[in-house]
Parts: structure tokens; C-alpha cells; sequence
């Protein structure tokens, strides 16, 4: 199997591009669309705002989004987890936005919680459905007991799949 990587740094984003002997996939080769798949005899995640896997296109060309925190553009962090969880999927929407990405072709979210317990899953999944509504992303919780500054309470890094 053939190897062939290019990377790509642009302001703390880091853009892959992988060419490989891969086996056959199940998505369409041609379209350079996310396929979701959400297996009938395994739990619907869709309610909880994820995908059980998503199949990327052969084609297209990787992104690694870096750990999106809630602080604004000054670097302040407001104490409220909902607060900061709101201010992080914008800045995510704003790292996409450099990218001339869409929420669509993010395959793959990481979100790491504070102090995570199950009253702050509404505000999670309120979130993740307001950014990426039917297309949602495969996703994985981290419970933490700190992120890389005491204030900060949630973070979440992308795999995105550009055209």
C-alpha cells in the first residue's frame, strides 16, 4: 500500500492530504458528500445530536480543526457552560468559515466537558443540531477534569472533509 501526504499549516489549522490504496467503500466515489450511517440494529444516536460512522469520499482532501474553546475574540471566557459550549461551536463555524467549509462535511467531532454529568447533554445536543441539523457528525465525549485553563469548560476539534 502507497503512502502520499502533504501537509499544510494555516493560523493553527492543520489540512492533510492523504492518497492511498484503499479498499472499496460504500459511498459514492464521485460525490464528495459525508454518507451517515446509522445501522438499523444498533441505537439512534440522531436524538442525542450524532451519527453512529460517516464514510468520507476518496477524493476529498482532510482537515484537522484544533480544540475550539468559548472564549470570544478578546479571550475572555464567561463562567456559564452554556455560554462558553455556544461560543465554542461559533468559533468552530468561524474555523470552517476559513476553510470554505460547510457544517456538512465535518465527519467527525471530540467534545470535552469539564466535570461532565447528564444535565449538560441538552445543552450539548441543543448545539450540535442548531450547527449541523440532519447532518450530523460522528462524535465522541471526553469527560475531563480540566481543559488547558482552569476557566475554560468545553472544547471541540473537527475532522472536516473539504471538496
Amino acid at each position: 500500500m502507497s503512502h502520499a501526504n502533504q501537509h499544510l499549516l494555516i493560523g493553527g489549522l492543520i489540512i492533510m492530504t492523504m492518497t492511498m490504496g484503499i479498499p472499496k467503500a460504500t459511498a459514492n466515489e464521485r460525490d464528495l458528500k459525508l454518507t451517515i450511517v446509522n445501522p438499523q440494529n444498533l441505537y439512534d444516536p440522531t436524538p442525542n445530536g450524532y451519527s453512529t460512522a460517516v464514510i468520507a469520499p476518496r477524493e476529498a482532501r482532510v482537515a484537522y480543526i484544533s480544540g475550539q474553546g468559548g472564549q470570544d475574540s478578546t479571550g475572555a471566557l464567561s463562567p456559564e457552560f452554556a455560554v462558553q459550549v455556544k461560543q465554542a461551536y461559533a468559533n468552530l463555524r468561524t474555523a470552517l468559515d476559513a476553510l470554505g467549509a460547510r457544517p456538512d462535511q465535518v465527519a467527525k467531532l471530540t467534545v470535552f466537558v469539564v466535570d461532565h454529568d447528564i444535565s449538560k447533554l441538552d445543552v450539548l445536543t441543543k448545539n450540535v443540531k442548531a450547527m449541523f441539523g440532519e447532518a450530523l457528525p460522528a462524535q465522541t465525549l471526553i469527560p475531563v477534569p480540566k481543559l488547558a485553563i482552569d476557566p475554560m469548560l468545553f472544547e471541540v476539534e473537527a475532522i472536516v472533509f473539504l471538496e
